[in-house]
């Protein structure tokens, strides 16, 4: 089981999901699903340009789904495991209430 992580916010899980919907960053998480990946790997693994690659990195990191260090001149990321807990359990959430059935009207 992983750390305690606090709930999300409405506002904060749209944004990890804004963050989500585009196919190349999708792509990005799943390559990072297997461990911290260097910059110069994930540009080979994808068939990206350095400069596109940099731009969906840099969206994933402000919307909190990666970390990253630098080592000499290399970026290493990986993703944050406690925002994708966050997003899991928000999404659960949303599941279990969703088949509450509607107030009768009056």
């Amino acid at each position: 089981m992983g750390v305690a992580t606090t709930p999300l916010q409405s506002e904060q899980a749209r944004a990890l999901l804004r963050a989500l919907a585009e196919p190349l960053r999708l792509q990005v998480i799943e390559a990072l699903g297997s461990g911290e990946r260097c910059v110069c790997d994930l540009t080979a693994d994808l068939g990206l340009a350095q400069s596109k690659l940099s731009f969906h990195l840099k969206v994933l990191k402000q919307a909190g789904l990666l970390a990253d260090r630098q080592e000499g001149r290399w970026i290493y990321y990986q993703l944050r495991p406690e925002a994708i807990e966050q997003l899991r359990d928000w999404l659960a959430e949303l599941g279990a209430q969703c088949s509450k059935p509607a107030t009768p009207c009056r």
